[in-house]
């Protein structure tokens, strides 16, 4: 909504901070520490100002467990795909409910439980690779953990089953100096996906999601004070 700040914490290349850059009055802040990471999310902004609305956005350096920011200043965070490549991701959950305002929402996203434990059986390289994954998620269990410091549990979905055979193919072919012409055209078809968005894998995608969506995507809020409890 106008006037709001969404953070992006471990933004990457930017994806979900560009998102909310799309929505008018709303400051997108994406966080991350590879300096080659916020330098491409940065050089995508121009991209984005060919379509409006826009609202503001930066890109900075900054660790998840500490983060640079006064308390309760934040109206959402996001968390997408970094708590399974952070030691201590229990801090990362502190530093969340420090930051966000009473009522703000917390959106986390970690890779679904069974593909995953499949990526780790196919090759080692995948999660023994500097910045890896370190952790299988079972996604009940750090519901609990989130609620455990606090969040009231607002709902859960799933995303990117199309994505779960291109990961199972970069593990199986993970020791290649070269991808594999299937890999490379697997890449093509999502990137057109993501372009494009044509019903037809908008409709493969919805029905194998909630089976097999690479994502387990679930949202949180910080009670009002004085207000909510679980």
């Amino acid at each position: 909504m106008p006037g709001q700040l969404c953070l992006d914490i471990g933004c990457g290349e930017g994806r979900h901070s560009l998102a909310a850059y799309a929505y008018s009055g709303v400051y997108a802040l994406g966080l991350d520490l590879s300096e080659q990471d916020l330098a491409t999310a940065a050089s995508r902004i121009a991209d984005m100002q060919a379509h409006a609305p826009l609202g503001e956005i930066g890109f900075g350096a900054g660790d998840a467990t500490r983060l640079p920011i006064a308390d309760e200043r934040v109206d959402v965070v996001i968390a997408s795909e970094i708590l399974e490549h952070i030691p201590d991701y229990l801090q990362v959950l502190k530093e969340a409910m420090r930051v966000l305002k009473p009522g703000g929402r917390l959106c986390i996203s970690v890779p679904r439980q069974w593909p995953e434990w499949v990526c780790w059986q196919l090759s080692e390289g995948y999660r023994t690779s500097p910045g890896g994954h370190i952790r299988i998620f079972d996604a009940t269990h750090l519901r609990r953990e989130v609620q455990r410091y606090g969040f009231l549990y607002r709902g859960r979905g799933s995303a990117h089953a199309l994505h779960v055979p291109y990961w199972w193919l970069k593990c199986i072919y993970w020791r290649r100096d070269h991808e594999p012409w299937i890999l490379r055209m697997y890449h093509k078809l999502l990137v057109w996906d993501l372009m494009r968005r044509p019903w037809l894998t908008r409709v493969v995608d919805a029905v194998l999601n909630p089976l097999m969506g690479k994502s387990v995507v679930m949202y949180f809020s910080k009670p009002e004070s004085g207000g909510e409890r679980q």
